[in-house]
């Protein structure tokens, strides 16, 4: 199984899911998220495996 990480959220998914679609299936908008796996940035197109943790993190912008 692929853990998932947002927040305070936690949950499974089956291995072989592209990001995008977990992301999409969370309710989130994949415009406002990264995806982090064993501490290094991943695309959203990215395959997941058994064993994955990924960690969604939001994004935040802001300025002057």
């Amino acid at each position: 199984m692929v853990k998932v990480i947002y927040r305070d959220r936690q949950w499974t998914v089956k291995p072989g899911s592209t990001v995008r679609h977990i992301i999409e299936a969370a309710g989130l908008n994949p415009e406002s998220v990264l995806a982090v796996r064993d501490g290094k940035l991943i695309n959203d197109a990215t395959v997941t495996r058994d064993g994955d943790t990924i960690k969604l993190v939001a994004v935040v912008s802001g300025g002057v």
